[in-house]
C-alpha cells in the first residue's frame, strides 16, 4: 500500500519556513549602536593618550628640576672643597687679605 504521490513524501516536511529577516528600521538601529559604539571607543583612547601627554610633561619637568639641583649641588661640592683646601694650603695660609687702596681718577 504504498502511495506514490509526489508532494507526499515520508520523513520530509511539506511546509517551507521563511528566513527571518531584519527589517530597515532594525538594522538602522544596529548601525546607529555600533556607530556609537566606535565613537565612544575612540575618544577614550584619545583621552587616554592625552592624560598620558600629561604625564610624560610631569615626569620631563621633575626631570628638569632634579638635573638643575644636580648642578647646583655639584657648584656648592665645588665651593666647600675649594675652601676646605685653601684652609690646609700653605700657600693660601700665607697670603694676605686683599684690600683696596684706592681708586683710579
Amino acid at each position: 500500500m504504498r502511495e506514490s504521490s509526489s508532494t507526499w513524501v515520508r520523513n520530509r516536511n511539506i511546509v517551507r519556513h521563511t528566513p527571518k529577516t531584519l527589517g530597515s528600521v532594525s538594522q538602522g538601529v544596529i548601525l546607529g549602536i555600533l556607530v556609537l559604539v566606535i565613537g565612544l571607543i575612540y575618544v577614550t583612547q584619545g583621552t587616554k593618550a592625552t592624560s598620558y601627554d600629561y604625564e610624560l610633561s610631569e615626569v620631563d619637568g621633575r626631570i628638569a628640576e632634579l638635573e638643575a639641583e644636580i648642578e647646583d649641588l655639584q657648584l656648592e661640592r665645588a665651593r666647600l672643597t675649594s675652601i676646605a683646601s685653601m684652609e690646609t694650603n700653605e700657600v693660601a695660609a700665607t697670603m694676605v687679605d686683599g684690600v683696596v687702596s684706592g681708586y683710579a681718577e
